[in-house]
């Protein structure tokens, strides 16, 4: 077993016997021998630490003995219901493991009427707004509002920006100060053009409706092109709005699905700024995590053995497993793309070897593409000549074992909660050794955001406020 692997489930173990939940600690490592595990640094003797929302697991011996069940398509996201169990069978699921992904909240309501819109956005803020977008934007704009009022903040910094949809809604939707920071010079550019529109369509609709103007001044975010490096602090990043409150600016950082690094530079800011109040993250893209720097980051798990993750491992954390356990209940042809890109791969490493970890995209409708079509195409996209000499013969082959290859990255999907469960609760972890207050809440629905989970912390208690963020507003 990969030592990154080894060291996933050595945490989920300690997660189902409630040893990260109470401070107790197990003699038992990887395997049944003894080891030596360093205690989690919070929480008191037999107090619960507030990181899950469910009690410790119970039932371990079936977990222990190898028996994992397959999830039931329908039920994929849910919390575990307090045990090891599977759909009542007896067997344990991987699910079990991991943070809970499902929200307190109906999922996703706003959606019922139209696929295509919120019905909880204004069409304004819809506009060039896909609804996985405005169901994000929508849903972390309001726990940053909530969050920001409960550590009064002055401003909110929204690194990794993209095109503003989250500032334009947090600003002129919610009245916030915002400043908006993306490295892109074309995205910014294009941020700015999206603000004036939606100033006037705002406009144009309060008088349409003879709607009273909101209470206080509503302004566009400050866009700013900066690129922020992982391992240092940027300046840009702390400097206050103009117009500032006396008495110097209290910021809440907050990215939404900031790629890889960023996550990590905005842990660093929020640990290293004393202007830097309070955080809410939502971090993606964990294969992109420098090696080392961007994991591990909290003693705790860097003194794990085998905590290592490969870079198959980061990427696997990355995958929808509720949209694809809708995939395998319809068994629709869409699943002959695993097949596919893994005969891709071999005709790649045979042809260059060196070459590791290609991107192949944007080859549309594959399910209708013959094997020797989708090699082509996928050769041409990494750069490689396509008409090298292929065999029909083996590629055909490697088809006839599609249900193989379907069920392989099956049971690799099972294992991507934990995955990423392990590099969330590092980052966890790393805050709450340096005394702060974090917590992590699934506040997206999954099917429609597979990376929904919110990393918050706060440099003072908030006690049971927490609990106020992930809910849903009337």
């Amino acid at each position: 077993m990969h030592s990154g692997m080894s060291c996933v489930w050595h945490v989920g173990w300690q997660v189902l016997t409630g040893n990260i939940l109470t401070q107790r600690v197990s003699p038992w490592g990887v395997g049944g021998t003894k080891a030596k595990t360093p205690s989690p640094p919070f929480g008191s003797a037999g107090g619960e630490t507030g990181i899950f929302h469910r009690p410790p697991v119970e039932h371990v011996a079936l977990l222990v003995a190898g028996s994992v069940g397959w999830p039931d398509p329908a039920a994929a996201g849910r919390p575990a219901a307090g045990d090891a169990r599977g759909r009542g069978s007896g067997q344990s699921t991987a699910s079990a493991l991991a943070f809970t992904r499902t929200p307190g909240f109906q999922t996703p309501s706003e959606f019922l009427e139209n696929p295509s819109q919120s019905s909880r956005l204004t069409a304004p803020f819809r506009k060039h707004v896909r609804p996985k977008k405005q169901h994000e934007i929508r849903r972390l704009g309001e726990l940053v509002k909530k969050l920001s009022d409960l550590t009064g903040c002055t401003q909110v910094v929204d690194v990794g920006s993209g095109q503003g949809h989250l500032s334009r809604f947090m600003s002129l939707g919610l009245g916030l100060k915002v400043k908006s920071i993306e490295g892109d010079r074309r995205l910014v550019e294009r941020a700015r053009r999206l603000d004036r529109e939606l100033l006037l369509a705002l406009e144009k609709a309060r008088k349409r409706t003879a709607q009273v103007a909101p209470p206080g001044p509503r302004c566009s975010p400050q866009h700013v092109v900066r690129w922020v490096e992982p391992a240092a602090l940027c300046d840009e990043l702390l400097l206050p709005l103009e117009h500032s409150p006396r008495g110097g600016a209290r910021l809440l950082l907050t990215g939404l699905h900031a790629c890889g690094d960023l996550s990590v530079a905005l842990l660093r800011h929020f640990c290293c700024c004393p202007e830097v109040v309070a955080l809410a993250s939502v971090g993606c893209c964990y294969m992109k995590l420098s090696d080392p720097g961007g994991y591990p980051l909290s003693q705790w798990v860097a003194a794990l053995p085998g905590c290592e993750l490969s870079y198959r491992l980061r990427e696997g954390a990355c995958h929808a497993l509720e949209e694809y356990a809708g995939r395998l209940q319809s068994a629709g042809p869409g699943l002959r793309s695993h097949c596919y890109r893994a005969a891709l791969e071999t005709v790649i490493r045979r042809a260059q070897p060196t070459l590791r970890r290609p991107g192949v995209q944007g080859i549309p409708r594959v399910h209708e593409l013959k094997i020797e079509e989708y090699v082509q195409r996928g050769l041409q996209r990494v750069g490689l000549d396509p008409q090298l000499p292929l065999s029909l013969a083996a590629l055909q082959a490697q088809q006839a074992q599609e249900n193989r290859v379907v069920a392989f990255f099956s049971l690799a999907l099972l294992l991507a909660p934990l995955v990423e469960t392990l590099i969330l609760l590092d980052r966890l972890l790393h805050l709450q050794e340096q005394g702060f207050h974090a917590e992590l809440l699934p506040i997206f629905s999954p099917e429609l955001s597979p990376r929904n989970l919110a990393l918050v912390a706060t440099k003072r208690p908030l006690g049971q406020a927490f609990s106020v963020l992930e809910t849903e507003d009337g």
